[in-house]
């Protein structure tokens, strides 16, 4: 029977459960990771560990105080335990000389330590209803019900609908809290709401997922989407794409072995895609940084050739030799420069003797220009020794740009020599 004949089976009640755990897992994910986001932007990566590890003295609590294991009563000591844990870390940070993620890790462990020894209370109490509790730490997503299903649902519209109204005043506490509270905004509010949201989040998703898997879903999306993009609604979408497509993913491949559990091959799932972002990205990504840093290089590499090039020429030498560059660069080095601006036609070879053409010319006096205008700038509002001035034009004569030069000519007055007497290329 071929793949496409098969397909029916897989929405058969016999796939009933499938279907119901990988769309939970999916839409808890996707709620988890565009709430995270802002966490991450906050530089507050521990954050969502430090919720995540909360929580569990919360649930132990409200278990020893009803003895029953009631959702209601679980999300209710969940989310009180967790708000104490965020107000416990900006207050400490407050009145403290301590690092934020050392405050966070500090408050991380004395939570989670709490909770472990409380479940180890619980465990020997002999509660029969005490069974199945331990399932906060690691998760038990295959026990996941339609009715989970619904509500991760109604969180993950929450969040997205929140985010949408409010997406510009987390934005702005996200990146200058000073700033955002001199355009009016009550900032301990906007942190408060920010913080209920991920505090029940965690709280609702952490008994079908684990707590190892709800801290890697608030941080884990937002950090690779953060290598595709620098706007933050675009970051949003890719966060909850990842986290989304994970949980899905996730699913399917627990459910195609035994001993596979499907928190952690989630995790690995969203890794994976975190590290691709890492990589691929179009802008920020390892190789496109790559690409850029060579790209730099060789544009410093052909205008260091073309300013010696036209210093030599300035000494009435018009054809110059390749030994005379040799302290510029490497000979590999400038040799393949050569060869480039050679099929540029910006120069021509001819026996080891170089030849800068009219085009060459120009580019030169515009490497030149940039170079000596930025030591006038220097010279006149830093007051450098005219012994400075070389060196720090050297670094910067590669990134002006035509329009920071025009700037720089207006406001110089269009000089004619810079701080040595030599003049000036137009």
């Amino acid at each position: 029977m071929s793949f496409w004949q098969n397909i029916p089976s897989y929405f058969s009640s016999e796939y009933y459960t499938f279907w119901v755990v990988s769309i939970g897992a999916g839409i808890i994910c996707f709620g988890a990771g565009i709430v995270g986001t802002f966490s991450y932007l906050r530089k507050r990566a521990l954050l969502g560990d430090v919720i995540s590890h909360a929580v569990l003295p919360g649930v132990a609590i409200s278990f020893m105080l009803t003895g029953v294991k009631n959702p209601l009563y679980f999300l209710i000591g969940a989310t009180t335990s967790g708000i104490l844990s965020i107000w416990l870390v900006d207050y400490i940070h407050s009145k403290s000389k301590l690092k934020p993620d050392t405050i966070m890790a500090l408050t991380l462990s004395v939570f989670f330590g709490i909770g472990i020894v409380l479940l180890t209370k619980i465990q020997h109490s002999g509660n029969a209803a005490q069974s199945g509790l331990d399932s906060f730490l690691f998760g038990k997503a295959a026990s996941m019900t339609l009715q989970d299903v619904i509500t991760f649902s109604v969180i993950a519209l929450i969040n997205t609908l929140c985010i949408a109204v409010f997406l510009r005043a987390f934005s702005m506490i996200s990146f200058d809290e000073e700033y955002a509270k001199s355009l009016g905004f009550n900032i301990k509010i906007i942190k408060s709401f920010l913080a209920l949201l991920t505090v029940i989040t965690v709280a609702i998703g952490i008994q079908s997922v684990g707590i190892v898997l709800m801290a890697a879903l608030l941080i884990t999306p937002a950090s690779g989407a953060r290598f595709l993009t620098n706007s933050i609604k675009k970051m949003l979408i890719y966060a909850g794409i990842f986290a989304l497509l994970s949980g899905f993913t996730g699913v399917i491949i627990s459910s195609s072995g035994t001993a596979m559990p499907t928190g952690p091959w989630i995790v690995v799932v969203l890794s994976s895609f975190t590290i691709f972002a890492i990589f691929f990205g179009k802008e920020k990504g390892v190789i496109a940084r790559m690409r850029i840093r060579r790209s730099n290089n060789l544009k410093i590499n052909n205008e260091n050739t073309l300013k010696k090039l036209y210093k030599l020429s300035e000494e009435r030498k018009e054809s110059i030799h390749v030994d005379q560059l040799s302290d510029i660069q490497s000979s590999a080095q400038l040799k393949t420069t050569l060869k480039r601006l050679e099929k540029k036609q910006i120069l021509s070879q001819v026996k080891g003797t170089i030849i800068l053409n009219e085009k060459g010319k120009i580019a030169a006096r515009e490497v030149i220009r940039k170079h000596r205008l930025w030591e006038i700038y220097l010279s006149k509002y830093f007051q450098l020794d005219k012994d400075h001035l070389h060196d720090d034009a050297e670094g910067i004569e590669h990134v002006i740009t035509p329009e920071i030069e025009k700037h720089l000519i207006t406001l110089l007055d269009r000089p004619e020599k810079d701080p040595h007497q030599s003049e000036i290329p137009y």
